[in-house]
């Protein structure tokens, strides 16, 4: 005991004393300085909370009664608009740049004087004020395309989006079914598209075309001789300034767009959306982030994903509602990592395609043993922070391995969220701790206006998609075909809420099929409530699935296309909602494969030509052939295939007893070859 008093209280050497100050003062920097965890604002291990009738609701909202808007002089999307140039004191609005320059930026009053003129217009051209009058939108996002949608709600009409990944066929049948008199595009080859029509008789109620971007006097003409006025936005706008008409704003009730979804089989479906379904969701969205993050004038996304869906649509309505800014990219995804450091964003939508390639990016970086077990570490020390409450990107590791993928999106988000299809653990883990900040995953359909389960802040595990956000309830419904039950958590997911749409325009047997009695929409995924009140998407009630980039395949169509091809006798074709593309394991037909080889001078057993690789690139180019033919989308053509000389058989388990694929066995059977065709392709 005295020797321990003696070393405790007795003179330090000068060199001791100092390094001991000097270690206490840095524990004392750190302790008042150290990064504070965000405590979750909810249980997290009681996330959703059932209510009558089997349903689930957020564990956030106090009573039974859905959101319906956030803001009280925010109802319609009119009203979240002009809240916004009221709340940023007529802030700047939407911003766009050319190649190698700054972003330059329309305030919200110039957004919203052009929309009055621009609506001034179509009703002098005989438009009325009324939920009833549809006006096409055929562009990229741009900020004229904003100005037209928004021409529109400012006098009750109905904006409808057209885009080119429908396919032509599609846009002749949309224009068609909403009776669309006049098409607002963007490009000149557009208009001449949409000129070829009338001129063909294929859209004969087509009369006007309001052009964004500079066209021939030529054009004009073709448009005269087959009825169709050709105006440009610029003379448009000056004709509705010189014949201006006060607004006639909506009703939360009203109809606000018709969102024509890229269906996978038959012709698109229209689904009707209210000015409230837009508001409610975007409430939700704000309430369920309002304790991490709040938008401000000062807040700036960039606007790449599609404003013809819905996701986007949300995104902005949300940061409008809050007088935020929106900067567009140049219409090229390749220089979109130069808008991102010029503009840089601090909320950023996406989808999990382009997470995936920043994902790998990083991953093929870290080539040596060294690297890789230095960016594990850094994953694991930042995820571990993450799961703690605590997001920074202030850290060693943010300055020794992550600042150059934060700085690659600009260095500023404060907000990042991924919908549109699924996003796989170990991406979704490594974005939560590398971008630093909130990462959250969403999900839902067109037919919900966007969103309907949502992460809950500071629940940053991962394998489920949330909870139901405050405008919605979600209930799982028996699949017994597929052997789902309710009582077991597990079935159809059903949706219903402030934010569910009215129905297909003009297709009441398609609404039938998809909202019932109850106004309950029934959305064909398949899902399981997991013991903390999260929801986790399991499977799909139809033989229908999503790809990485959102888009929608029905694989039986492809299959019954391809097997036109004469050397095919069976085929079976995978997708994977994590995965970008299809591939495909094709049976040949024993009696045309010889002779199909011999033209191209292989010979050989059956099993000696299966295994040939110039023979399973003809045959994949024959599919092709067949593809294009068969009026396939380049998505829904396989990249790559296995051929197997054995058939699908009852008797193998491959072939139900009525011939039809078992889809389940034969991902399992051949998951090995699958999983070699997909890393033989590089996404």
């Amino acid at each position: 005991m005295l020797f321990i008093f003696n070393f405790l209280f007795s003179p330090l050497p000068t060199p001791a004393l100092i390094c001991l100050l000097t270690f206490g003062a840095a524990i004392f920097l750190w302790l008042i300085n150290r990064p504070q965890p965000v405590l979750p604002v909810i249980d997290l291990d009681n996330q959703s909370v059932g209510i009558e009738g089997g349903a689930h609701k957020c564990s956030y909202q106090n009573d039974n009664e859905l959101m319906r808007y956030y803001f009280p002089d925010a109802k319609t999307v009119y009203e979240i608009f002009q809240r916004g140039l009221a709340v940023s004191d007529n802030g700047p609005c939407l911003g766009y740049r050319k190649p190698n320059q700054p972003y330059k930026w329309l305030s919200y009053k110039q957004v919203s004087d052009r929309a009055e003129y621009l609506g001034s217009c179509l009703l002098h051209k005989g438009y009325k004020p009324a939920p009833d009058q549809f006006v096409g939108i055929f562009a990229q996002n741009r900020p004229e395309w904003v100005i037209s949608e928004l021409a529109c709600y400012t006098y009750s009409m109905v904006a409808v989006p057209l885009y080119d990944t429908l396919g032509a066929e599609a846009i002749i049948y949309i224009v068609n079914k909403a009776n669309i008199p006049t098409v607002i595009c963007d490009t000149p080859e557009k208009a001449s598209v949409l000129v070829g029509n009338v001129e063909k008789g294929l859209i004969p109620g087509l009369k006007m075309i309001i052009l964004m971007d500079p066209f021939e006097d030529e054009l004009k003409k073709r448009g005269e001789q087959c009825g169709v006025e050709l105006l440009s936005l610029f003379d448009a706008e000056n004709l509705g300034k010189e014949n201006f008409r006060k607004p006639v704003p909506p009703n939360p009730e009203d109809l606000s767009i018709i969102c024509f979804t890229s269906g996978t089989t038959g012709d698109p479906k229209g689904a009707m959306i209210t000015h409230e379904n837009i508001a409610s969701n975007a409430a939700a969205f704000l309430r369920c982030l309002e304790h991490i993050f709040q938008p401000t004038p000062e807040d700036v996304t960039i606007s790449y994903l599609p404003l013809a869906h819905m996701f986007e649509r949300v995104v902005q309505a949300v940061l409008y509602s809050c007088g935020a800014r929106v900067g567009f990219f140049q219409g090229d995804i390749r220089l979109l990592p130069d808008d991102m450091k010029t503009l840089r964003p601090t909320v950023f939508p996406t989808v999990p395609r382009l997470l995936n390639r920043i994902y790998d990016k990083v991953q093929n970086e870290a080539k040596t043993p060294l690297k890789k077990f230095l960016l594990n570490l850094a994953v694991s020390s930042k995820f571990n922070e993450v799961k703690n409450g605590i997001i920074r990107r202030d850290s060693i590791w943010d300055k020794l391995i992550f600042s150059k993928i934060q700085d690659n999106l600009g260095g500023r988000v404060r907000v990042l969220i991924t919908g549109a299809a699924p996003i796989s653990s170990s991406v979704l883990t490594f974005l939560r701790a590398a971008m630093g900040c909130p990462v959250f995953e969403a999900y839902g359909q067109t037919e919900c206006t966007a969103g309907c389960t949502i992460t809950s802040p500071g629940d940053w595990t991962s394998g489920h998609v949330g909870v139901p956000v405050a405008c919605n309830y979600v209930k799982l419904e028996d699949v017994p075909d597929m052997n789902y039950f309710s009582a077991n958590n597990e079935g159809e997911i059903c949706i219903k809420g402030t934010n569910v749409f009215q129905g297909y325009l003009k297709d009441p047997e398609k609404t039938q099929e998809t909202l019932d009695k109850e106004g309950w929409l029934h959305t064909g995924d398949i899902g399981r409530w997991l013991p903390n009140g999260t929801l986790k998407i399991i499977d799909r009630k139809k033989n229908i699935f999503k790809l990485a980039q959102g888009e929608y395949i029905a694989p039986e169509k492809i299959e019954n296309i391809y097997i036109r091809s004469r050397p095919v006798l069976q085929i079976f074709v995978h997708g994977d909602s994590l995965r970008s593309f299809l591939v495909g394991v094709v049976v040949p037909d024993p009696d045309a494969l010889p002779s199909f080889a011999a033209k191209l001078g292989v010979k050989g057993t059956l099993e000696e030509l299966c295994q040939n690789q110039i023979l399973k690139e003809a045959i994949l180019e024959d599919l092709h052939k067949n593809g294009k033919e068969g009026g396939l989308k380049s998505f829904e053509q396989v990249k790559n295939i296995f051929v197997h000389p054995e058939p699908f058989s009852i008797e193998n388990g491959l072939l139900t007893p009525t011939l039809k694929a078992k889809r389940v066995e034969l991902s399992k059977y051949f998951r090995t070859q699958i999983d070699s065709l997909y890393e033989s392709i590089k996404e």
